[in-house]
This record gives structure tokens, sequence and C-alpha cells, in this order.
């Protein structure tokens, strides 16, 4: 008892908990360093495919974690939709942004080791980083593909879910996770693990996106003959 207490009733805290206080510590101490610290000069290729594959699927992913964890099962079926369909839906969707996922970080990954220029750019947080992320991709999909795919199945909204949400009302119920199969709970551990490391990786470049970009006005570009201005003859 006290080591699932430990892991589903201390550590969802401790690590949110990091990741605001250290944003916070980052953003005071660090603004130079808040950046993504972009080689895209130095390799655009990989970079063109990859970049687009890894953020459409990751944000498909959160979404379908945002539906399947925060959206209680009695709301969905208030509105019509059965278990069956949401469990087709979820286990559809989550499959191929799972790939979609995958295959981003794949190219990411490759182009970061592989090419020389960029590699050298690569800090230790960064390799700690994509370590422990592709630790949670892997489980994730082990858990859409191996278990409610290919598997037996497994319905997460009866027991994550209702853990997950017990968090934000400081009520978490950790005999929820305590019997939930193991790659779920190794899922839910290393995703902790990662949220607390955020703060202190490039990740932190999600919160200055340029979202001003969506309305602001057309940069108007002139020739460089039209705008000069011809010498006078006293000068």
């Amino acid at each position: 008892m006290t080591a699932d207490i430990a892991l589903w009733a201390v550590l969802p805290y401790v690590a949110l908990t990091v990741f605001v206080v250290g944003h916070v510590w980052r953003w005071r101490a660090d603004q130079f360093g808040w950046t993504t610290r972009t080689t895209q000069v130095l390799e655009n290729r990989w970079l063109r495919l990859g970049s687009p594959l890894f953020h459409l699927g990751a944000f498909a992913a959160i979404a379908g974690h945002v539906l399947g964890l925060l959206v209680p099962k009695s709301w969905t079926e208030a509105v019509g939709v059965s278990e069956h369909v949401y469990h087709v839906v979820a286990v559809g969707a989550g499959t191929v942004a799972g790939v979609m996922v995958v295959a981003g970080l794949g190219l990411l990954l490759a182009r970061r080791f592989v090419n020389g220029r960029v590699r050298r750019t690569t800090t230790r947080m960064d390799k700690a980083m994509f370590a422990v992320l592709a630790v949670v991709i892997a489980l994730g999909m082990a858990e859409t593909v191996g278990v409610n795919l290919l598997g037996p199945g497994y319905d997460y909204r009866e027991t994550v879910a209702v853990w997950f949400r017990g968090i934000f009302y400081f009520q978490p119920d950790a005999s929820l996770m305590s019997g939930a199969p193991m790659v779920y709970q190794l899922h839910a551990i290393s995703a902790w693990v990662f949220l607390a490391m955020w703060p202190f990786t490039r990740l932190v470049h999600v919160w200055s996106a340029p979202i001003a970009y969506l309305w602001r006005p057309y940069v108007v570009y002139r020739r460089r003959s039209a705008a000069r201005v011809p010498e006078t003859a006293g000068r």
C-alpha cells in the first residue's frame, strides 16, 4: 500500500509541482534559453517531413487523451455514443495518431543522431528527454495496439480515467491504478516523469507559439531597386 500511495497519490502532485515551479524558474532565470534551438538551417529535408508528422500525431494523441481521461463514460453514453462505437473510434484514431508520432519521432531522431552537425547541437537534456518520450510513446502504442486492438482489450475509463480525474479533486484513488494492467501503470509513471522534465527542456517553446501570426497583417516586401533613393548631385 505504501508503494501504491507513493506512485498514484504522491508522484502526480510532485510532478505537477515541478512542472509549474520549474516553468516559473526557467522563465525568470533563463529567458534566453526559452527556445527550440532550431536546427533547420543545418538540415531541412528530414525535418520538413518528420516535424509535421510528429506534431500532428502528437496533437491528435493529446486530444484523444483529453477525451478518454477527462470525459466520463456517462457523458458520452448520454449523447448516444455507445461503448462499442467509442472503442472502435478511439482505437482506430489512436492507432493512426500513434503511427504518425512514431514515424515522425523516428525521422527526427535519425536526423538528429545521423547528421553530424545536428548531433553536435544535441545536449544531454535533449537525449534524456528523447529517451523518456520514446518510452512514453512505446508504452502508449502497447496499450492501443497490443491491448485494445490485438489483445483482449481493457476499459481504462472505469479505472485509469477515474483515478486521473480524482487527482484534480485531490482525491486520487490509488487502488484503481494498482489493479490496472502493468503497461498502463508504466505508461502513467513515465508520463509523470516526462511532465516533470518538461520545464528543463526545449519543450518550453510550446508556450511561446506565435499564435499572433494567425491574425497579424501581411508583411509587404518590395524590391531593393524600387526602394533605392537616387543620389543628389551635391552629395
